[in-house]
């Protein structure tokens, strides 16, 4: 079907009246004849000019049908035609394959595939799935193809769907992903309509040893995680060291033993008894995080107000953090975070120092500047904090942590090696800014002391974090998923039809082929006819 994707350019067809009017004005030359008298040429001259009629029509008909090329090419045409229904994809994720409730869903997906879909991995470039991986995974066996295929969508299934929705244009989707909630990270932008998204539920729960703490060696402190389809949970156990190579039982946990690190010291290891050595496991006796405040006489308000929101902050760690003010001016930096509140310079041994994972906190120092922002927010229904007084220095640079409505660096951060120096351009003082009455700010100091697994401003990951991340099983909500049909394995044969789709070729290209071959013509044509009608020689 021939179709102009731009029918309004069509108007350039006026431009016809243009040859035609050439042909009808564009007299052509007389031949000179020679002649006794000039008595009958005034009339006869007068007779041609009234009676206009089109010559060379062949010409005229040439040049029309150029410019109506032309006009037609400027238009957009197409050739439509219907295009068949494509067969679609079945896009499995390894996660999923190795799935109990698979095993439910194989009558479904197998009715697919003798329709014509095909079978791939939802991992880079989509790999197919063998036959044999198949055969395996539908039956309940574990497969070495689904082993080699996990882990490649990293989290972002979403975003793998968006990609194979583009790198199979026009085909129904079929995905079968798990229900865990740490595979949807990212930015969720629409899908097209021809995916259909069954998630299976992951009924199994995962327990983990998440920290450990000891005062004397003896008797340690275990911090155990338990997640499941609803939420993640930390407890606490008490376990009492007999003897290193004794096994230690732990309620919800493989049994636990000490061993010597490859770094030196001690490290818990979750294997068997009888399992080799390993060195995947969590420090043995780590003390927990240590804070230190010092501030001068000038900035005892402002070391109040913190201790308060730093204790209060630490009261969400799964290791509540040692929180200490000190008295004396500290030489030397040997606190994971020191918040320096005073305006005197900063040792210059601190330098090497921060270079050693370590953390300092300045403030704003001197009378400061007069100021009317508010700090930025982004919490519903949040009041922000107004700030009334800042740093008469200049901006300080660095990374934005804390801004203001203004979209100016209340909190700034300057990496040095594997250290960080945080400069806040305003203080914690009544009279600078209302930061210390924030109920959010605690959960803003959380934020630095513990980053989350897609923390925006790129701190470093605790282990803490990255065991939550790798044990996580709470489940997404299978009704935030387009085109759904629940989080149950009994699903049925699902209903994905094609859209109507055409296929579309471009006609352009031959009409400028057919215009440059019409313009040759005319071009020899035209000149024919000035040769021919060339005055004759005396």
């Amino acid at each position: 079907m021939f179709t102009l994707l731009h029918p309004a350019a069509l108007l350039a067809l006026a431009g016809l009246l243009v040859p035609v009017a050439i042909h009808l004005f564009n007299r052509r030359p007389a031949r000179e004849v020679a002649v006794g008298s000039l008595r009958w040429l005034a009339a006869g001259a007068n007779r041609r000019l009234r009676q206009l009629k089109l010559e060379q029509l062949g010409l005229l008909l040439l040049r029309a049908a150029l410019l109506a090329v032309l006009a037609v090419a400027v238009a957009g045409p197409v050739w439509r035609t219907t295009r068949p229904a494509s067969r679609g994809v079945v896009l499995l994720s390894a996660e999923a394959a190795q799935l109990p409730a698979l095993v439910a869903l194989k009558p479904a997906i197998d009715s697919l595939r003798r329709r014509g879909y095909a079978l791939r991995w939802l991992a880079a470039d989509f790999p197919w799935v063998p036959v044999p991986a198949w055969r395996a995974l539908s039956t309940g066996r574990a497969s070495a193809a689904a082993d080699s295929a996990a882990g490649q969508t990293g989290g972002w299934a979403w975003a793998r769907v968006r990609q194979a929705a583009a790198t199979f244009p026009g085909q129904p989707l079929y995905v079968v992903t798990s229900s865990a909630l740490r595979n949807f990270r990212g930015s969720h932008g629409p899908l097209p309509a021809t995916v259909n998204w069954q998630v299976l539920p992951d009924t199994t729960t995962a327990s983990w040893l998440a920290a450990a703490e000891t005062a004397d060696g003896k008797n340690l402190s275990l911090l155990v995680g338990h997640s499941n389809g609803a939420l993640t949970t930390y407890r606490w156990a008490k376990v009492r060291v007999r003897h290193q190579s004794l096994p230690m039982q732990v309620a919800g946990l493989a049994p636990v033993r000490l061993q010597a690190g490859s770094k030196g010291g001690e490290n818990l290891v979750l294997v068997p008894v009888s399992a080799p050595k390993s060195d995947d496991g969590i420090a043995f006796g780590r003390p927990p995080m240590l804070i230190e405040i010092y501030a001068s006489p000038e900035f005892a308000a402002d070391a109040r107000y913190l201790e308060a929101a730093l204790r209060a902050a630490g009261s969400a760690l799964a290791i509540a953090p040692r929180v200490r003010r000190q008295l004396a001016r500290p030489t030397r930096l040997q606190a994971d975070w020191t918040f320096w509140l005073s305006g005197e310079p900063l040792p210059s041994a601190w330098q090497a120092d921060l270079k050693n994972h370590r953390n300092l906190w300045r403030e704003a120092a001197g009378p400061g500047v007069a100021d009317t922002a508010s700090f930025a927010t982004e919490i519903p229904g949040d009041a922000p904090a107004a700030v009334f007084r800042r740093a008469a220095a200049a901006e300080p640079g660095g990374e934005t942590v804390w801004a203001d409505g203004r979209g100016r660096a209340l909190l700034a951060r300057h990496s040095l090696s594997h250290g960080n120096i945080y400069q806040l351009t305003t203080r914690f003082n009544p009279a600078w800014s209302e930061l210390a009455d924030d109920p959010q700010l605690p959960a803003r100091l959380l934020e630095l002391l513990q980053p989350e697994p897609a923390c925006p401003i790129g701190l470093p990951l605790t282990q803490l974090a990255r065991l939550e991340a790798a044990h996580d099983r709470r489940a997404l909500d299978p009704a935030q998923l387009p085109a759904t049909s629940g989080a149950s394995a009994r699903a049925t044969r699902p209903k994905i039809e094609a859209p109507a789709a055409f296929r579309q070729t471009d006609l352009r290209p031959w009409l400028v082929l057919l215009a440059a071959l019409l313009l040759l013509v005319e071009r020899l044509l035209a000149h024919r006819r000035e040769t021919a009608t060339l005055p004759a020689a005396r």
